[in-house]
């Protein structure tokens, strides 16, 4: 990965699921990386499988939906690496219960973090990525960001805007040194779905369930998602999906956008496999 090497890289949401993939396959490509999480442990623990000769790793416990948190981020990230190429906006967090079990608050939170999280993220980067010959802004969306399932309201809010965002900003930035890359994943089998935040009105049993149907349908390990955003920010990909039910929905809903979810409800409420 020769973009990588001797790149410094900037990746929130480090401290588990595709955020450490991200960190581990970065760390074997030779990149720099300051590495950001609200959970300090789990942030230890990626610094602690990271390979033993590593380039430059700081760790950075930051809330993404802090605004001055990623303000200060940026600017002690930048001090103390000299420059960033590739901000990875990763972090995101879930929400279980349709809309009507959810509080304001609760969409508000998952907004502030998935959504705004990525916004002051590239705010505040945005100034040192055009400084290089080439830079490159990642923004983590979902196929929920592609379709919007029953139940999952704020989490495809949350998503849409993430895409939407990402595509305007490139155009914005078409003709600059910086590339810009929305992701779309799969089931990938992160710790997602059992830290999710439980709505204010959902009932318990409904927690239970959604846990065990995320489990059914998430089974792309997070090193093969990590391994596949590398490989799209290498070949300066404008849209990445991961996964064989990504490639999939992303067609269902071209061909059936206002009735996709007829077909895909009977799936993603069985969890099937997409063959």
């Amino acid at each position: 990965m020769g973009f990588f090497e001797n790149a410094v890289t900037v990746v929130t949401g480090a401290g588990s699921g595709i955020g450490r993939a991200l960190a581990q396959r970065l760390a074997l490509a030779g990149s720099a990386m300051a590495l950001a999480d609200v959970d300090e442990r789990g942030l230890e623990g990626t610094i602690a499988s990271l390979p033993a000769k590593t380039a430059s790793v700081t760790a950075h416990v930051v809330d993404v939906a802090d605004e001055q948190a990623m303000r200060a981020f940026a600017e002690d990230a930048i001090a103390r690496h000299g420059r960033v190429q590739v901000l990875i906006n990763n972090a995101g967090v879930a929400l279980i219960g349709n809309f009507e079990q959810i509080s304001l608050d609760d969409f508000r939170w998952l907004m502030n973090v998935n959504f705004w999280g990525a916004v002051y993220g590239v705010r505040y980067f945005l100034p040192e990525l055009k400084k290089q010959p080439r830079a490159h802004i990642v923004n983590l969306s979902s196929i929920f960001g592609l379709v919007a399932p029953a139940g999952q309201s704020a989490y495809s809010a949350s998503k849409f805007a993430i895409r939407g965002f990402t595509e305007c900003l490139r155009h914005e930035l078409e003709g600059t040194s910086v590339v810009v890359t929305s992701v779309h994943p799969g089931g990938i089998a992160t710790p997602i779905a059992r830290r999710a935040r439980v709505g204010a009105l959902t009932p318990r049993a409904t927690q239970t369930e959604a846990i065990a149907l995320f489990e059914r349908v998430a089974r792309i390990p997070p090193e093969r998602a990590a391994e596949t955003i590398l490989e799209g920010v290498e070949r300066c990909e404008g849209r990445v999906l991961i996964g064989r039910d990504a490639k999939a929905i992303d067609l269902l809903q071209r061909l059936k956008p206002t009735t996709y979810w007829q077909t895909l409800s009977k799936r993603y409420l069985e969890g099937k496999k997409w063959n």
